[in-house]
């Protein structure tokens, strides 16, 4: 794995939730801005927020691109950070969101788009089982490619292993993976998870070889049902726990 890790060079700061900043290609990315208060958002199932952000919103710094997953879950997308894309260039998402937020280019699975240095690939996520796009809605991943830079996959929330191996198939080579995981379940599918849990997570970076494995969207929300902690005992037992980097909240590091 030595190879691999020579290769990255992301600067990430782990907000909180799915919200990661980044430094890639002399720009400044972040995924799924959320950044309010705890508290419950309404709507076919309550959520419950149970963090605020480990980095208010007013100390991020300019933002270049926004990589939204989707916008239909306040998990992914809360109030404060709905504000934030207003002062954001670039958001790109789904043509769905597209079609719903202002400012907001939509991107089609496999669609890309260069962004300064940077070419931006849509590539395909699933919120659940196969099916679950009328109750869950369609979501979106990333796959970011620049000269001297890693490739980096943003999963969004994804739970499909198969989907992942597609990806790392198509792109023969992902660098540093930020995955989705959490096992966030609000329940509408009974007792299949609509992220990555430990085990699928595991599974998935098998499917990526030797990439770097990022993971977020594992705590601050009452229904993400698997802690960070679980993830990365999960991983020692399947003797993957040098693949991993968990961010600590709050503090930029080097993956």
């Amino acid at each position: 794995m030595t190879e691999t890790i020579e290769r990255t060079s992301l600067q990430a700061l782990h907000i909180g939730g799915p919200t990661l900043r980044f430094r890639y290609g002399g720009l400044t990315w972040l995924t799924d801005p959320t950044f309010d208060a705890p508290g419950d958002y309404p709507g076919p199932v309550t959520l419950h927020k149970l963090n605020g952000p480990a980095v208010p919103v007013e100390q991020v710094g300019p933002v270049d691109v926004v990589l939204l997953s989707h916008d239909q879950h306040a998990d992914n997308l809360d109030n404060s950070g709905r504000e934030l894309l207003a002062s954001v260039g670039t958001v790109l998402s789904t043509p769905e969101a597209a079609g719903r937020l202002n400012g907001v280019r939509g991107l089609a699975n496999w669609e890309t788009v260069t962004v300064g240095a940077v070419t931006v690939t849509a590539v395909p996520a699933l919120h659940g089982p196969e099916g679950c796009e009328p109750v869950t809605g369609v979501v979106t991943g990333f796959v970011l490619q620049a000269a001297g830079e890693p490739t980096v996959y943003v999963s969004g929330d994804n739970a499909s292993v198969d989907l992942v191996g597609a990806i790392a198939e198509r792109f023969g080579r992902i660098d540093v993976a930020i995955l989705f995981v959490g096992a966030a379940n609000p329940g509408r599918f009974g007792d299949t998870d609509v992220t990555l849990n430990a085990r699928t997570a595991v599974q998935a970076a098998a499917r990526l070889g030797e990439a770097v494995i990022v993971p977020v969207h594992g705590e601050g929300w009452a229904h993400f049902t698997e802690t960070l902690e679980h993830l990365a005992r999960t991983f020692e037992y399947a003797g993957r726990a040098g693949q991993l980097r968990i961010p600590p909240l709050g503090q930029e590091i080097g993956v």
